[in-house]
């Protein structure tokens, strides 16, 4: 593959290899970029602002709905590439082609919906104030830099260049080392709409070494990032004075209570905790789940996972694919079974046990606070479980963590849905449902250390632009 910089596409003085996580197949090669690389992709973007700025909402509008137009037309290609460098099941790269594009069409939307508002200057008496009219209307941040995560390569970028671009912005686009060949196909996508050359920039290569240079550059007005929190954490201590937008890690918990439809919580969680191989911040990690259903919720999801067929995810059988890299497998594998040398118990055939980048998924029953699978990420296929006896405990234990990204509760009780959904601190909340659930135009972002800011189009917007007042000083009365 080649970069896209100032308006053409690029080699690298040098490059890396591409591997497939499946069997470490090269792939293709990407370039690296070097500082003068960088350089140049401020410069074009910075450029090419006001174009963004100047061009009509409707113009914006109709390039976003035609480059998810001609996702869905690829759609096939990209699916096979996302599963060949990401290693997720061919049905779940073509399920995130599908929402990448559904995610262009409600920015599309958006992008007609930008407005201002009218200010109620005379409602407070002030001399003169009969002749003042204010007003406020959105403008562009400028050059947003738009760093995205291995785990929904094509989906996660979607969301935040197609936002950008409604919002009038030109972007840098910096996927992540791992899986640049799908966002490249998005690139693409848009120049083929009809997006101006310089107002797209895919500079590919080293997180850290590109990041130092980029992200504190003062032309850059905005940075958008998903990712880690140790890594969201050093680009907001080196970007400086501007507008950012956090989506971080998370620690998912859900809380089970006793009149919870077992049959659902299984079924939900299936999905919840195992889908991707639980490369997902919204994964659910942590189940809370009351006593008196707890063995067979436990034993319930134990049965269902010991159904998913491991192997090679292009072949439309395979229902878990790997993890990303070896050295994530190995720690996935150690966190579990790790949990059963201090005393849980590990269920599911071969459960935590790895073979190169596979993991046999897992449930984790009667996990303790000091464990590895309670405190960090796991990031992996599996879920710990912790018994409760009162509300107030799982409350208490779904709080217990840095993290706050979603979490869920299943009761068929309403007042212990509102009671729940107002005491657990996180960004998102579902009833009768696992944390991992989405749809693209909602708003979705996280407390504490799972960030800032919110994604979904018009939410992201928001994050896009800023407010400008202007206060007009009449001769006459104003209308207002």
């Amino acid at each position: 593959m080649k970069m896209f910089i100032d308006g053409a596409w690029r080699e690298g003085k040098s490059s890396i290899d591409i591997c497939s996580p499946y069997d470490r197949s090269v792939i293709d090669k990407a370039p690296l970029a070097d500082a003068q690389d960088a350089e140049d992709a401020v410069a074009s973007a910075y450029a090419a602002t006001q174009v963004m700025e100047d061009m009509p909402y409707y113009r914006r509008s109709e390039i976003i709905h035609r480059a998810g137009e001609l996702l869905l037309e690829r759609k096939e290609k990209i699916a096979e590439l996302i599963t060949r460098e990401n290693g997720k099941t061919i049905t779940e790269a073509r399920g995130e082609v599908g929402r990448a594009s559904m995610t262009l069409f409600a920015a599309a939307d958006a992008a007609r919906e930008i407005s201002g508002e009218v200010l109620p200057l005379t409602a407070r008496q002030v001399p003169n104030i009969e002749n003042k009219f204010g007003f406020t209307f959105r403008v562009p941040c400028g050059v947003v830099l738009a760093i995205t995560p291995f785990n929904v390569p094509v989906n996660l970028a979607a969301h935040k260049i197609g936002a950008a671009f409604a919002a009038g912005n030109s972007v840098i686009l910096k996927p992540a080392y791992d899986t640049p060949l799908s966002t490249a196909h998005l690139v693409k996508a848009f120049l083929d709409a009809g997006l101006p050359e310089t107002a797209i920039q895919l500079i590919t290569g080293s997180g850290s070494k590109i990041g130092s240079q980029l992200c504190p550059d003062p032309r850059i007005r905005k940075i958008t990032f998903t990712g880690s929190f140790e890594v969201g954490d050093t680009i907001c201590r080196t970007a400086g004075l501007k507008k950012v937008t956090m989506e971080l890690g998370g620690n998912c918990p859900v809380v089970v209570m006793a009149d919870a439809n077992v049959d659902h919580v299984v079924n939900s969680l299936v999905q919840g905790g195992y889908g991707m191989a639980g490369q997902s911040c919204v994964a659910t990690q942590r189940a809370f789940v009351h006593k008196d259903i707890y063995e067979e919720v436990v034993n319930g999801l134990a049965t269902r996972i010991a159904e998913f067929e491991q192997g090679d995810p292009l072949n439309e059988s395979t229902t878990m694919g790997p993890l990303i890299r070896e050295k994530d497998a190995v720690r996935v594998s150690e966190t579990i079974l790790g949990a059963a040398e201090e005393g849980a118990r590990v269920l599911g055939p071969d459960a935590g046990r790895r073979n190169g980048n596979f993991v046999r998924p897992a449930v984790v029953a009667d996990v303790k606070p000091s464990m590895r699978i309670y405190r960090e990420e796991l990031f992996g296929p599996a879920i710990g479980f912790i018994p409760f006896t009162d509300v107030e405990e799982a409350i208490a234990g779904a709080n217990d963590t840095n993290y706050g990204l979603a979490a869920g509760l299943f009761t068929e009780n309403l007042d212990n849905a509102m009671y729940v959904a107002r005491k657990i601190k996180s960004g998102i909340m579902h009833i009768n449902s696992a944390s991992r659930w989405r749809v693209d135009h909602m708003p979705n972002g996280g407390l504490k250390d799972s960030g800032m800011g919110k994604e979904g189009p018009r939410y992201a917007i928001e994050e896009l632009t800023e407010s400008r007042t202007v206060i007009m000083h009449l001769k006459n009365q104003a209308p207002y």
